[in-house]
């Protein structure tokens, strides 16, 4: 009786050190993507009043959870009975995730008001169809990246048991969920805590002065954020692009891979925001 109990101990021991060690690897292995997904989170979960930083912080960390548990079982499916929808969900997140970044070009580049024009603004949503609008995209751009995260950590361990999948996706998952979003929670609360840190100090000595560097890093730390998540956005779906398609993986191969990852995400993008904007004009009219 004892030495049945001893050896299921043994393992257990024995499966935990096999998950640790694939964990490893599929951590190692996904970290690109965990950088994009911090920069892109970063860069959507700011620009709110600073009493609603972390609640809204926390509804789109919810998101994220429900994000995976949804896509690691239907991923485990997928690859075990479908594995070539793998591909196309793949290819039409990568359509999205490029095209929120060349919009934001677009955007940038040719509907920003120019100097000494008058701006005649629209009625603007209320705070919370912003807030709203804004945890929503999101939860969906998490989404896509949540994708190609679980899909990579599954690549590393296709050929272990299925105890081990499973168990190396989930602490994969909720690893990139947490060390994710609480490094984004940081970020987001930095000028709360450098406040803080003045009024400790009465606005005096070292203490003071980190916490005035925090306060006024914050607005340069968002707008790097904000350009690095574009850029971000771009290589996720360049490389989603360069290992699905044949003929782009095979293909100009002249350029360092980042720079055709970054090119064929932002042609990509470019293409889905003119096949959004002509349906737009044509189907979706202002009267």
């Amino acid at each position: 009786m004892a030495s049945g109990f001893f050896s299921i101990l043994d393992d257990v021991a024995a499966l935990m050190d096999d998950v640790a060690i694939a964990s490893k690897i599929a951590t190692r292995k996904t970290a690109g993507i965990l950088g994009d997904d911090l920069a892109v989170n970063a860069e959507k979960a700011t620009g709110f009043m600073a009493t609603r930083e972390l609640p809204v912080l926390w509804a789109i960390s919810k998101g994220s959870l429900i994000n995976k548990l949804i896509i690691v079982p239907v991923a485990l499916l997928l690859t075990a009975f479908f594995p070539v929808a793998i591909k196309v969900v793949l290819v039409l997140g990568a359509f999205y995730l490029a095209y929120e970044a060349a919009e934001k070009i677009v955007e940038f580049l040719f509907h920003r008001a120019k100097t000494g024009e008058e701006v005649i603004e629209e009625p603007k949503e209320n705070g919370v169809d912003v807030e709203k609008s804004k945890i929503k995209s999101a939860i969906t751009t998490d989404f896509i990246l949540s994708v190609e995260i679980v899909i990579i950590a599954l690549g590393t361990v296709m050929e272990e048991s299925l105890t081990i999948q499973i168990i190396t996706v989930s602490v994969v998952s909720l690893l990139a969920t947490v060390g994710v979003y609480g490094i984004v929670a940081l970020i987001v609360r930095m000028d709360d805590i450098g406040y803080r840190m003045i009024k400790r100090a009465g606005d005096r000595g070292i203490i003071a002065k980190i916490g005035h560097l925090l306060v006024k890093s914050l607005p340069l730390i968002i707008k790097f954020f904000g350009f690095v998540g574009t850029i971000a956005l771009l290589l996720v779906s360049g490389g989603i692009f360069e290992h699905s398609i044949p003929f782009i993986h095979h293909n100009f191969n002249i350029v360092p891979l980042m720079v055709k990852e970054f090119f064929t995400g932002l042609i990509a993008g470019l293409i889905a925001v003119g096949a959004v904007t002509i349906v737009k004009r044509m189907f979706f009219k202002k009267k």
